[in-house]
């Protein structure tokens, strides 16, 4: 019999922690004197009683590991827990929100989407902003340590190629899993802290600076503003662009340089290829600029460079209406959304790694074709890919462009236009943040789109950040067999 009392004494535990972690928007409402931290106590209470109580209940099945059924499910119904109870703080405070938009707001900022149905966001109470970006904070960690953790022992999309990445590699400096866990999240808060220092110093105010450094770090993208990161037009631009490529990383290797082993961050293909990749676009985007609107040249590399950046790693800040940008550069932003970052990273979408795969897959196909008698094997960083991880990657190629077809024309069929429901799919399953078109677009949100069309999307968000596979094998009767 399938046994589910270390799956719920787990999210339990996690969910009692989210109970906890609103103490801090309710002491920021009770400094600002609004009163509307009524909102947070009732949640706080509320939701660290459920937790505790779950966490009780199921003490007594919690072994030492977890079989491979209860860590997909761990895995998902985590996802699906945590917005469950971060949402009733949206509901009850001063967003008043109906279900349907709070659960959408909290899925999006623990899943670091940054989708929004919030509007107004300029007068919103300072403890309700926090919490967003505390949301998307604690989801920017939790995916990293899912990434490096939990998804390399699924066997999901081909993360077990990274499995000697997190462990054999390091020898006895990191023998276990709750040891790197640890470390990363040192990291993650390092990180943190320099982010909010250095968008002190580049002008910010002190909550300004906290709330969009929280959200940097996870890039997640939610913002204090309407406007965005549009506020903060000039040098601090710069410095988020640095942080979004700094958290779109392998945080892995952040660790090993943590242990006194720099050269793997350098000779990482992942990162060198990221970092090219952007390079190229930037120019590309600057000379366009440039060329179409009378930009003073610092002003074209500095919009290219930031939501560039923004959309490539996930984080869905807009320092400007790109949407004015022309046809080809909006057709470059839908792709560049659908490439992500590093694994093991905060980023999300496809990730590098996957496409460097996919690339030396085809490579080593057109030579076979090319010399029959020939033996190609492809490579990934200097090493032979299995034909494990290999499958793996195509089929999560197969199942990403299959399910962002089918999320378009659900999307469709709610009544949206062909731009606002592919991008739309693209930005859930993608977990980007702002879509394509003047509904969803850079200068919209998400507020208008019916109820339907919202629990579509939350669905394509939770699917995506897990990497399609470990959500899709629970819909399996294999799977409940096993």
């Amino acid at each position: 019999m399938f046994d589910l009392r270390p799956v719920g004494y787990v999210i339990g535990l996690l969910v009692a922690a989210l109970g906890l972690a609103m103490i801090l928007p309710l002491m920021v409402d009770l400094a600002e004197g609004r009163g509307h931290w009524p909102a947070f106590a009732e949640s706080a209470v509320l939701t660290v009683l459920i937790g505790a109580m779950v966490a009780l209940a199921c003490q007594n099945g919690v072994r030492e590991g977890l079989t491979l059924q209860q860590t997909f499910l761990l895995t998902s119904g985590v996802w699906l827990a945590l917005p469950v109870f971060a949402a009733m703080p949206l509901m009850l405070g001063a967003t008043q929100l109906s279900f349907t938009d709070a659960f959408f707001e909290a899925m999006s900022g623990l899943t670091t989407t940054g989708s929004t149905v919030i509007s107004g966001l300029d007068e919103l109470p300072k403890g309700i902003l926090l919490w967003r970006g505390i949301l998307q904070w604690l989801g920017g960690i939790g995916i990293i340590v899912v990434a490096m953790v939990f998804l390399p022992e699924l066997r999901v999309g081909g993360m077990q190629i990274f499995r000697s990445e997190a462990f054999d590699t390091m020898g006895k400096i990191l023998p276990r899993a709750t040891e790197i866990s640890w470390q990363i999240s040192v990291v993650y808060l390092a990180l943190t802290m320099a982010c909010i220092v250095t968008y002190l110093v580049m002008g910010m105010g002190t909550f300004d600076a906290t709330v969009h450094a929280l959200t940097t770090i996870s890039t997640g993208g939610f913002s204090n503003y309407d406007a965005s990161f549009g506020t903060f037009s000039g040098p601090a631009e710069y410095a988020a662009s640095l942080f979004m490529i700094l958290s779109a990383l392998p945080f892995v290797r952040y660790v090993q340089m943590l242990n006194g082993h720099t050269t793997p961050l350098f000779r990482d293909t992942q990162v060198r290829t990221f970092l090219v990749i952007i390079a190229v676009l930037v120019a590309i985007t600057s000379l366009v600029l440039t060329s179409i609107f009378p930009h003073h040249w610092e002003q074209a590399v500095r919009e290219a460079l930031f939501n560039i950046t923004s959309i490539i790693s996930g984080t869905g800040y807009a320092s400007v209406d790109y949407m004015m940008w022309g046809p080809f550069l909006i057709t470059v932003f839908f792709f560049i959304g659908l490439i992500g970052g590093c694994a093991g990273s905060t980023a999300c979408s496809v990730k590098i790694f996957r496409y460097q795969i996919l690339f030396s897959s085809i490579r080593a196909q057109l030579r076979r074709t090319s010399y029959p008698h020939g033996v190609f094997q492809p490579q990934y960083d200097g090493r032979p890919i299995s034909e494990d991880v290999l499958n793996s990657v195509m089929v999560f190629f197969v199942f990403f462009i299959v399910t962002l077809g089918l999320l378009a024309v659900a999307l469709s069929l709610t009544g949206l236009d062909f731009i606002t429901s592919l991008s739309g799919a693209a930005t859930a399953v993608a977990n980007i943040g702002p879509g394509l078109g003047d509904i969803i677009g850079p200068s919209g949100n998400f507020s208008s789109l019916n109820d339907t069309a919202k629990w579509i999307l939350i669905f394509g968000m939770w699917i995506g950040r897990l990497e399609l596979m470990a959500v899709f094998a629970l819909f399996t009767l294999q799977f409940w067999r096993a």
